[in-house]
């Protein structure tokens, strides 16, 4: 066969496995038996092995790649990851539309419509499509910054390799493990708790031939990046994912009100066993996308939807013994320590007790027969004490009077639940702080875990976390378990780890009441350390999504001695701060909300996006009577016809360039 022949015959294998896989995976109708698709596989790969310079990123042979050397590299999503509130009764849903409804300041009798999702128990993943071909999948990490697995995701066959238009765009979905596969995994001794951790556990292999030889499948449901403009409902962008080749749990459904989502529910629940995959409820969103765009989201969650989950697991154990953890922030949680009991898929020998109203509120007593409930990964919860179960040989507990670590006096001030350390030196809440300053979301210092911040502080190596940018191959040597490669590979990462964004390093900091969100709100906001530091409390009170109890604790620590004393140590021992928010605009387009259509021939999507941001201004998705300007590329959607119709203002690229100089 000559080279044309080939590069013929490969094109049309290519095509009609695009479409047994389309047939299989997205439609659930096989047209091809598996020893037919197997037979076409074995003829593309003789031919790719006669004529490898034929060999494309979207052939099925291509699924398989090296293996990654070490860790997987960070990717920085383009958009935040957004989350859901959980609610478990449908009083909270009515609770939940009677709030789309005031947000959108529509009459408390107008019905909303939704469509309704089954809520896969499973991995979120971001998979990034160039011109069709697939070429990048990243996990959902902390919301901000994900791994790239890209090497493991392209062995699942359920994934397109290629879509069936050639786009630039950025789609969001589950992987799972379905549960006959995962039955088949443990049998052989992997000892996966359950479908979801599998699945996380495959995702992060090293190696991709691992993955492929089991049984990941993938459903999606988002897109992330490269909206088309004339998708204006939920359940048609669900469609439309369809028809790209993407595959869809195909069990969606919009209704058109509250009520239709309770019968949505109350069928899911009877489907829950028939299907091959686990889930643990359903998602409700906002059908229009319009008035999703309208609601926005809060800090953590978004305002357009919900996840209406299943009754938690539950199960009967008995309180062996409750002790009490020492916080970063000087709290005491009571923590029940049980008889191991399995819940939920996973062993559970511990459950929070919150705080002494919440051991009063239950009657809880040492000894007791107790219900707890987890969901999925929830940490578990005692939910109900079995009195008629005591023996008499149970004990009262009572929170102490001294900090169980360092003695110090005990408060509980007035209006608070939580009782306190009074010792801002407590070695318990030092060691906490420290544990919070290299996780993930902060520092993220590979190799560097709690087991050995405990080693280093017995050693005497470290007093405080600035003291982590001083260690040395040296100090680190004498360790137990520290071989000169694990010693080497630590150097080398509290090294790379001293250049950090201002985000995480204001999370790292452990500032009481202040998350990932409102660290990124602040290093948005301010774009420097030193903006933050001379904020007047009324400033920081105006920083949007940052009440005044926030305020007030970022306030409280930038005017502490002991904590500027401790930055500028970090600074004097090489962190540098590289902050991708430069500082607001006070003028140009602070406060202006834009929305895109159509392209621009000088910059892309994502790079009009970043110009706007950069200079102050918001991106929407949807046109609304907000809406400051309509940037009109070439071929502009129906977003132009709204925008005529609402009276906004309407610039094309000329004008745009002119106003962001």
């Amino acid at each position: 066969m000559t080279q044309a022949a080939a590069q013929k015959r490969l094109e049309k294998l290519k095509e009609q496995f695009r479409e047994i896989d389309y047939a299989y995976f997205v439609l659930d109708k096989p047209i091809v038996s598996d020893a037919a698709r197997d037979s076409l596989k074995r003829e593309l790969a003789d031919l790719e092995r006669q004529f490898p310079n034929l060999i494309s990123p979207d052939s099925p042979s291509q699924r398989i790649g090296g293996k990654v050397l070490g860790k997987f590299s960070k990717v920085r999503h383009k958009a935040a990851k957004y989350s859901f509130d959980d609610v478990f009764s449908f009083d909270e849903v009515l609770e939940f539309d009677a709030r789309v409804k005031r947000f959108l300041e529509l009459p408390a009798d107008q019905e909303v419509a939704y469509t309704c999702e089954l809520k896969i128990d499973g991995l979120n993943i971001t998979c990034h499509y160039k011109k069709g071909i697939f070429e990048q999948a990243v996990t959902r990490g902390d919301g901000l910054t994900g791994e790239d697995v890209t090497h493991t995701v392209r062995t699942i066959e359920s994934l397109p390799l290629k879509l069936k238009q050639s786009l630039d765009i950025e789609v969001g979905g589950e992987i799972f493990m379905p549960i006959k596969s995962f039955e088949v995994l443990n049998k052989k001794g992997a000892g996966f708790a359950n479908p979801r951790n599998a699945a996380a556990g495959t995702v992060r292999q090293l190696d991709p031939q691992v993955v492929a030889e089991r049984d990941l499948r993938t459903f999606f449901y988002v897109i992330s990046h490269g909206w088309p403009d004339n998708l204006k409902t939920q359940f048609e962008l669900l469609q439309y994912l369809q028809k790209l080749g993407l595959p869809v749990e195909r069990h969606y459904a919009q209704v058109a009100n509250i009520q239709g989502v309770k019968e949505f529910f109350k069928k899911t629940k009877s489907l829950r066993n028939k299907l091959s995959f686990e889930i643990d409820g359903i998602v409700i969103k906002v059908n229009n996308l319009d008035y999703q765009a309208k609601l926005g989201r809060t800090a953590k969650t978004v305002r357009w939807g919900s996840a209406f989950k299943f009754a938690a697991e539950q199960a009967t154990t008995l309180v062996e013994d409750i002790q009490v953890q020492v916080g970063r922030t000087g709290v005491l949680t009571p923590v029940a320590h049980l008889k191991p009991v399995r819940v939920a898929g996973s062993t559970v020998s511990r459950a929070t007790l919150h705080n002494q109203d919440e051991i009063e509120r239950l009657g809880i007593k040492i000894g007791d027969t107790v219900v707890v409930q987890k969901a999925g990964d929830v940490i578990p919860d005692i939910v109900q004490v079995l009195p008629k179960l005591r023996t008499g040989q149970e004990r009262n507990f009572h929170m102490p009077s001294s900090c169980p670590v360092c003695g110090s006096k005990v408060i509980r001030k007035s209006g608070e639940a939580a009782h306190r350390c009074t010792n801002k030196n407590c070695f318990a809440q030092n060691k906490e702080r420290l544990y919070h300053f290299i996780s993930r979301p902060a520092f993220d210092i590979d190799g560097l875990g709690p087991k050995i911040i405990d080693q280093l502080l017995a050693a005497g190596l470290i007093k405080d976390a600035s003291d982590i940018f001083t260690l040395t191959k040296g100090d680190l040597e004498p360790l137990e378990r520290f071989a000169e490669k694990s010693v080497d590979n630590l150097v080398g990462a509290i090294a790379q780890a001293k250049n950090i964004t201002l985000a995480r390093l204001i999370y790292g900091l452990g500032i009481r009441n202040v998350g990932e969100q409102t660290a990124i709100d602040l290093a948005k906001n301010f774009g420097m350390l030193s903006n933050i530091k001379k904020a007047p409390l009324e400033i920081l009170e105006n920083v949007p999504a940052i009440g005044p109890i926030v305020a007030q604790s970022i306030y409280g620590y930038f005017n502490d001695d002991k904590n500027i004393k401790f930055i500028e140590k970090l600074e004097k021992n090489g962190v540098k701060i590289i902050s991708p928010f430069p500082p607001l605009a006070k003028g140009g387009l602070a406060g202006k909300i834009f929305v895109l259509t159509g392209s621009l021939a000088s910059l892309s999507r994502d790079q009009t996006k970043q110009k706007i941001r950069d200079l102050g201004g918001e991106v929407s998705s949807a046109v609304s009577k907000n809406t400051a300007y309509l940037v009109a590329g070439a071929q502009p959607g129906s977003k132009y016809d709204k925008a005529k119709k609402l009276g906004v203002k309407i610039i094309d690229e000329k004008e745009f360039l002119e106003m962001i100089k």
